[in-house]
């Protein structure tokens, strides 16, 4: 997996889009891209190598913060200092175990937002951070400082009811709790499967119907692909949506970031690294 997260040159039309992102996102900044955990579906792992893969391909290094239900739980050293909690898992990924994490930095209002501010210091080096965390864990983290923002969530699921019922679970808790009534899907399954795409088109029509949420773009990603496979072109334009996207912090000296503005990011495998 290791030689799997090193950055490399993607083909054409890949290599293209990799130097557009890298003109496009020069600036030093620190981006927080949301990633709703569904606990139902083994692919978490695939999904973040997937990302991570691809980020490593346009040059970014990535944190991976995984606060999912699978996730292990952080050190009591990085309870307080996480960056003694970050794992370097190769020149352009790190990871930090974080499962529990968001509800110890939760306030009076429920509120975990202390915990961006606490990541974005210890994310040394770092270009994205990938909030890996249940749908109400991430409107904790970023609903009030996301607030008028258009930031668009990604969520994944496989072909199963029961990943469907987490998917469809976790867009409600984001629309109606966030207020985020957008977002993006990746569904595990063969990219020629006519299930994978009746998955995508019926999260759709549910969303829209019934919460007023839209889906804004969706890819089927086959889970058994070899995690070294460079990612596909489709998969670099949904990077560089999620990067618009995301929530940005500028980096600033002494390691703390600020907020850059409503402007506005791209991580399989079973790994045991992620789960």
């Amino acid at each position: 997996m290791m030689d799997a997260l090193k950055p490399r040159t993607v083909g054409r039309p890949g290599q293209d889009q990799a130097h557009g992102l890298r003109q496009m996102f020069a600036a030093k900044a620190l981006h927080f891209v949301p990633l709703a955990s569904n606990p139902q579906v083994l692919y978490g792992g695939v999904v973040l190598e997937r990302m991570c893969v691809a980020f490593a391909a346009v040059g970014f290094k990535a944190l991976v913060v995984g606060a999912g239900e699978r996730a292990r739980v952080p050190s009591e050293l990085s309870l307080f200092d996480l960056s003694e909690g970050i794992e370097t898992l190769s020149d352009h990924v790190k990871y930090m175990p974080a499962r529990g994490l968001p509800l110890k930095c939760v306030d009076a209002r429920g509120d975990s937002s202390s915990l961006i501010d606490l990541v974005a210091t210890a994310a040394v080096g770092v270009d994205v951070v990938i909030l890996h965390a249940s749908a109400s864990e991430l409107v904790r983290m970023l609903s009030t400082r996301a607030r008028g923002y258009n930031l668009r969530p990604l969520l994944f699921t496989d072909d199963s009811a029961a990943g469907m019922t987490q998917a469809y679970t976790s867009i409600k808790l984001m629309s109606q709790r966030g207020q985020w009534f957008s977002h993006d899907l990746l569904v595990c399954a063969d990219r020629d499967s006519q299930r994978g795409e009746m998955v995508a088109q019926r999260l759709a029509q549910c969303a829209d119907n019934f919460l007023g949420a839209a889906q804004h773009a969706h890819l089927l990603i086959n889970p058994m692909e070899p995690a070294t496979q460079d990612p596909n072109a489709s998969f670099l334009s949904m990077a560089a949506d999620l990067l618009t996207c995301a929530w940005k912090h500028r980096q600033v000296e002494g390691g703390i970031t600020e907020h850059m503005g409503k402007r506005a990011a791209l991580p399989s495998r079973r790994t045991p690294v992620f789960n």
